[in-house]
């Protein structure tokens, strides 16, 4: 009787540079749009519930600012692709001087894999559902920031800025250099928020707001 083949499951891949760049580019989006509809610089009328990493999330009906976001984050993906990008800010402005109020920081680190030793297993792939309970408590943590966070009782605009390394292709005609809209030190208050990883990206996040107090 011929021996019989033993079939061997397949090993589960780290993901993959598309995969992560995928994973992070969404996660600005909703991380964007929990922002905008938490600190009131859009109508909360203009969002919409929808579910997403095993929650309520809201996102924005505003057809124009849902075009603007996706053209924004098409070009984060190309740059997250590359390795080009290493932080993304939603600054929150008045409306009527241009004050900077808030600061929503998103530092972009690429994971070091841990070096291989002769005989060693290479480590393994962090399961999408880990990934996705940290993005979960980052946005959870966005919105309980309105706990502490000043009142911000005026109009307000925002502005996203990408900061890149040098040798990015960077579309002249769509991105100008700007203002990094930074608040004073002396008026400014920053709060570290939650963090997430995947085997390719690390993103972490922080507020940085206006306090006169």
């Amino acid at each position: 009787m011929a021996p019989t083949k033993q079939k061997q499951a397949p090993t589960r891949q780290a993901i993959t540079l598309k995969g992560s760049t995928a994973l992070v580019t969404e996660f600005f989006k909703f991380a964007a749009n929990t922002v905008l509809f938490q600190r009131g610089v859009y109508p909360a009328d203009d969002f919409q519930m929808v579910k997403k990493y095993g929650q309520t999330v809201l996102v924005t009906q505003d057809l124009a600012l849902e075009n603007y976001l996706e053209k924004i984050l098409k070009q984060v993906n190309q740059w997250l692709l590359t390795g080009s990008i290493t932080q993304l800010v939603l600054a929150i402005i008045s409306k009527e001087n241009r004050t900077p109020l808030e600061r929503w920081v998103f530092d972009i680190n690429l994971v070091e894999p841990p070096a291989a030793t002769e005989g060693s297993q290479p480590a393994p792939a962090k399961p999408e559902s880990d990934i996705q309970a940290e993005i979960r408590n980052i946005l959870k943590q966005i919105v309980a920031t309105v706990t502490f966070l000043p009142v911000i009782d005026e109009p307000t605009v925002f502005n996203i800025l990408a900061y890149t390394k040098e040798s990015a292709d960077v579309p002249a005609n769509e991105w100008v250099d700007t203002d990094p809209l930074a608040i004073e030190a002396s008026k400014s208050q920053q709060v570290k928020l939650r963090s997430f990883s995947t085997d390719v990206h690390r993103i972490e996040a922080m507020v940085a707001y206006r306090y006169e107090g």
